[in-house]
């Protein structure tokens, strides 16, 4: 009996001890978290910036095809959101490195090990990562604004970096789209040329009709023709009333008769020969050669209006290609911070505590589950 009660004691006592273990860890975790955050974390000041893509070329563009290439189709969130990407990227943080020397700074040894970059040397992926961790570059939606927020280990450092993130974005932007209207202009240039090429052609084609069919304008002959058949078909007309007026009077084989009848045969084979010039189901009559050349000239005057609007397009497009197309707006200028506000010591220490207890909590639940069952 005495060695069961003994025996329970001594486990008794090995649960509390184990219990005070699991408590005792939590305990010395937490003691290191507070003296971390409120000793050792070095203090972090944070730069805030907030800015919008403008375009400065105009809401009001033509609307011809050739300007359109132009006014791109890029909405103000797609250039925020390419901006975003700019300012993240691994060529962002060169220039910066370059100009402010952000190694040398992030890595400072004066600096708590959690809070700087381990290695001055450290490889360009990790240094891109831990970049990523102090620069933060977010699109709200609501205001349509990009969000640029900057952690540096002084307030001048942090304030600079969000500066030069600032002037690098509008630099890049118009940089793209000086380069995008430079390239539309050398494409317009060649629709120029190209289009300049093709009236050429219609033009040297119309004025080979036109001597071929030895013609400047079938149609002004066409109605001069026209003209022609009518006042031969008036004449024709009087000459039958005056030839049925005196065949009551004449014989028909008296002079008179035979004169009109002859005069009647000219005026007849002169109206065939004029149809027959204006119209031939052989050869080329003058209703062909019109059509042919209203083809011919519309042709010309539709490659003339092309080419017009082409010589309008690139001379827009050399005047975009060399002003300020698009603007970064600074809605907010980066603010140089007075007081650090990272890292969040108060905060980190009870989410911190409150986090340990309930893993603690946890651990010893779950201990006691496993040791009903193993009882």
């Amino acid at each position: 009996m005495m060695k069961t009660i003994t025996s329970g004691a001594v486990g008794q006592v090995g649960r509390i001890t184990r219990l005070n273990r699991i408590w005792q860890l939590a305990f010395g975790a937490c003691l290191l978290a507070v003296v971390y955050w409120s000793v050792i974390a070095s203090d972090r000041y944070v730069s805030e910036a907030r800015v919008v893509v403008e375009r400065s070329d105009g809401v009001g563009a033509s609307a011809s095809d050739f300007t359109s290439l132009l006014t791109g189709t890029s909405s103000a969130p797609q250039d925020l959101l390419l901006l975003r990407e700019y300012l993240l990227s691994v060529d962002m943080l060169k220039k910066l490195d370059a100009r402010l020397g952000l190694r040398k700074h992030y890595a400072d040894s004066h600096r708590d090990p959690l809070s700087r970059l381990w290695f001055e040397d450290a490889s360009l992926e990790r240094f891109h990562d831990y970049y990523l961790k102090r620069v933060s570059v977010d699109y709200d939606d609501f205001a349509r604004v990009l969000v640029i927020r900057v952690e540096g280990f002084s307030a001048d450092m942090a304030h600079d970096i969000a500066q030069e993130l600032v002037s690098e974005g509008e630099r890049f932007m118009n940089e793209m789209t000086h380069r995008i209207a430079s390239e539309q202009v050398v494409y317009i240039e060649k629709q120029v040329h190209d289009q300049g090429e093709r009236l050429k052609a219609a033009r040297q084609a119309l004025v080979a009709y036109q001597n071929a069919n030895g013609l400047v304008s079938p149609r002004g002959e066409v109605e001069s023709l026209s003209g022609v058949v009518a006042n031969a078909e008036a004449t024709l007309a009087e000459l039958n009333v005056k030839r049925n007026s005196l065949k009551e009077i004449y014989t028909a084989q008296s002079p008179t008769i035979q004169h009109l009848d002859a005069q009647i045969a000219a005026v007849e084979r002169q109206i065939a020969e004029q149809h027959g010039r204006m119209v031939s189901t052989k050869g080329r009559g003058l209703n062909r050669v019109v059509e042919e050349h209203d083809r011919l000239q519309a042709a010309a005057e539709f490659a003339f209006d092309i080419y017009k609007t082409a010589i309008g397009a690139l001379e827009k497009a050399r005047i975009e290609a060399t002003r300020k197309l698009k603007n970064v707006a600074v809605v907010q200028s980066p603010t140089r911070p007075e007081y650090p506000l990272q890292p969040r010591r108060l905060y980190n220490i009870v989410v911190f505590v409150l986090a340990t207890s309930m893993l603690a909590g946890v651990v010893q639940l779950l201990s006691a589950i496993i040791r009903d069952h193993r009882d």
